[in-house]
């Protein structure tokens, strides 16, 4: 008698609409980008060197730092965020020096090991993805070290951890740490006060909170910090942040910059910094909190316990994984993400930064619902959005 396999359960069918919905990024990055601000990449290619090129490095310049809300002196580097952080770490950090890094993620994990490979005398402080890092852990191991490394919002798990509470208590112990803060989706998206924190530099990208294309790093300095930092740090000359300090400074950039984008990012800022920094930091918050208000009611929690405004990072039902959530929601051309590696299937990852409102918040709640439904999950239709609403008021 010949063994007959068993027959796979069939995949969930696509609605037949499905072809005339709008394609919507709802990934934590690349994010939706405003029309005026893809406008300005259509324009006839400009000169960085004109006076008109030079004057827009200067406004963006200035945007940037008022996006912060502190007196911080801006370098916008043409690379991504990870390009800008090297640039930080190398700028500000003699060779062999101790540096600690405090991570509890996959994004967390990347500064340790650039440190590492770098000659850093590299200390880990690590806690498990999802979980909060301890103020005071951190604060003990950099008692004697030279710059402590460490991620504001934490994409990966979508853990916000307190900034504040660990720049302070590190400072303490050790006031002439060098704090370097991967704000790569927190600047502009969650409240960052790094004057009265303590914090030296701030790192960021283009993709992400200032909803411009990829392509720009942020690298913000306190006016404390510029008058450590290295000249000509062997460590790197493209990535040399006081050169280039110094450069655009005075309206120059000792490299060609992406002009172009530059030119994107002021128009994407006009936006951002129409409304004080408290406004919107609160909306950011209500959007994120509503995402996850939708999966709460979904059966999908935040997995983690002090969460992100920029990213609601949700845990499936214990009938799908992350990776099945993703590819659902792909199936019906929304852009979201599982888990990072090896997280692939424990979580799915979905965002409102950059070119999107409140009412975009709950058109991705009752996205989720037809993907969940298309998925077999049962739940009452019109849950996920009565949530994001009750999260919104």
């Amino acid at each position: 008698m010949t063994d007959v396999a068993p027959a796979r359960p069939a995949a969930p069918s696509v609605p037949d609409f499905t072809p005339l919905n709008r394609h919507r990024l709802i990934a934590p990055g690349p994010v939706e980008v405003a029309p005026d601000v893809l406008a300005q990449l259509a324009r006839p290619q400009m000169h960085h060197r004109a006076p008109e090129g030079i004057e827009k490095l200067m406004e963006a310049r200035a945007q940037l730092a008022q996006l912060l809300g502190d007196p911080y002196d801006a370098v916008i580097t043409t690379t991504s965020g990870t390009g800008a952080f090297e640039g930080a770490l190398v700028s500000t950090t003699p060779p062999g020096a101790k540096v600690v890094n405090a991570q509890a993620g996959k994004f967390s994990e990347r500064w340790g090991e650039m440190a590492r490979r770098f000659g850093y005398d590299t200390q880990i402080v690590a806690r498990p993805w999802g979980e909060v890092l301890d103020p005071q852990e951190v604060a003990d191991a950099a008692r004697d070290a030279h710059t402590l490394l460490i991620t504001h919002s934490e994409t990966s798990t979508g853990a916000l951890h307190d900034l504040e509470a660990i720049a302070k208590a590190a400072k303490a112990h050790n006031p002439d740490l060098i704090v370097i803060a991967d704000c790569i989706t927190s600047y502009g998206v969650a409240e960052l006060r790094p004057a009265a924190w303590g914090v030296d530099v701030i790192v960021s990208g283009s993709q992400k909170g200032t909803a411009t294309p990829p392509g720009l790093g942020f690298v913000l300095f306190s006016p404390e910090v510029q008058t450590r930092m290295i000249k000509d740090t062997p460590h790197g000359f493209y990535l040399d942040m006081t050169r280039e300090l110094a450069g655009q400074k005075a309206g120059n950039t000792p490299q060609t910059p992406a002009i172009n984008l530059i030119y994107a990012l002021s128009t994407a800022l006009e936006r951002l910094t129409a409304v004080p920094l408290e406004v919107l930091w609160a909306e950011q918050r209500r959007k994120t909190d509503a995402l996850i208000a939708a999966g709460t009611a979904l059966g999908a929690p935040a997995w983690a316990a002090r969460t992100s405004p920029a990213v609601a990072v949700l845990t499936p039902p214990a009938s799908l994984t992350g990776r099945q959530v993703a590819a659902q929601l792909a199936a019906m051309g929304q852009r979201a993400l599982p888990g990072q590696a090896p997280h692939e299937d424990t979580v799915f990852r979905v965002s409102t930064m950059g070119y999107a409102d409140r009412y975009d918040a709950l058109g991705i709640a009752g996205i989720l619902e037809d993907a969940f439904a298309a998925l077999g999950h049962r739940f009452e239709r019109g849950v996920a959005v009565q949530a994001a609403w009750q999260a919104l008021k």
